[in-house]
């Protein structure tokens, strides 16, 4: 992202999603300020829980147990220290006593996009969130989660901003029955332990933008669209196609 800011002068940018129960939140909001810093306030930060069949937690010896408690403190300080001059914290996983990071973000309101779809997160976004971005929710559950974290947010006296409402999912301009589509989904059921057989948006630009449409419907107006290939070729193409056949039907 480093990179991104300084080859770029126009383009916002951000993370989808960065697991924050397996970072420093004092580290990564040094990162995430020095970034939007160097960009001119284009970072848009996204955290999220980490799934717990990553192989991170075992390879960190992190307990996967901790992982809400460990992002709902790293939120708060994370916040804190994007505002404050000094920051005290006192938590079961993190302890900070007058901590400060400089450079602070371009904007006191940097934006904060919270990941995940549990009761947990939908509170979570309530409380830290300005966005929140849906995984591998589909529509119908996207929605739900759309309007729970609307009440919650009400709730504490909070509201977000209609239009920050995400969703993400794949795409392939091709056949489901390729080599490539089944090396794809073969990987996101093994990462993640959830069918990919719905998750993937596969077919022609028509196929893509109807997905779109059914998340429109519940409630989400920004995405994050992952084109899917086995080498930087075939992405940067249908990344291209995507560019001309389907934003002119939906910007």
């Amino acid at each position: 992202m480093g990179a991104l800011a300084g080859r770029t002068r126009r383009l916002r940018f951000g993370m989808n999603v960065v697991s924050l129960a397996l970072r420093d939140p004092v580290l990564l909001a040094k990162q995430c300020a020095t970034i939007d810093v160097l960009s001119e306030g284009r970072l848009l930060p996204g955290f999220g829980i980490g799934s717990p069949q990553g192989p991170e937690w075992q390879a960190l010896g992190i307990d996967t147990k901790t992982r809400g408690r460990r992002t709902d403190e790293a939120l708060e300080i994370i916040g804190r220290l994007w505002r404050e001059d000094g920051v005290t914290f006192e938590g079961r996983h993190f302890r900070l006593r007058d901590a400060s990071i400089s450079p602070r973000p371009t904007r006191d309101d940097l934006p904060m996009w919270i990941g995940g779809g549990t009761e947990a997160a939908i509170r979570r976004t309530a409380r830290y969130g300005t966005g929140w971005q849906a995984g591998a929710e589909l529509p119908a559950e996207a929605g739900r989660i759309v309007a729970a974290i609307k009440a919650a947010a009400a709730k504490i006296g909070r509201t977000i901003d209609s239009d920050h409402y995400g969703a993400a999912f794949p795409f392939y301009f091709g056949d489901r029955e390729s080599a490539v589509m089944s090396g794809a989904m073969a990987a996101y059921a093994r990462r993640t332990g959830r069918d990919p057989t719905n998750y993937f948006a596969v077919g022609d630009a028509a196929t893509i933008v109807s997905r779109i449409a059914e998340y429109v419907a519940v409630g989400v107006e920004k995405f994050i669209l992952r084109p899917v290939g086995p080498d930087g070729e075939t992405v940067t193409a249908q990344t291209r196609r995507l560019i001309d056949e389907v934003l002119p039907q939906v910007s």
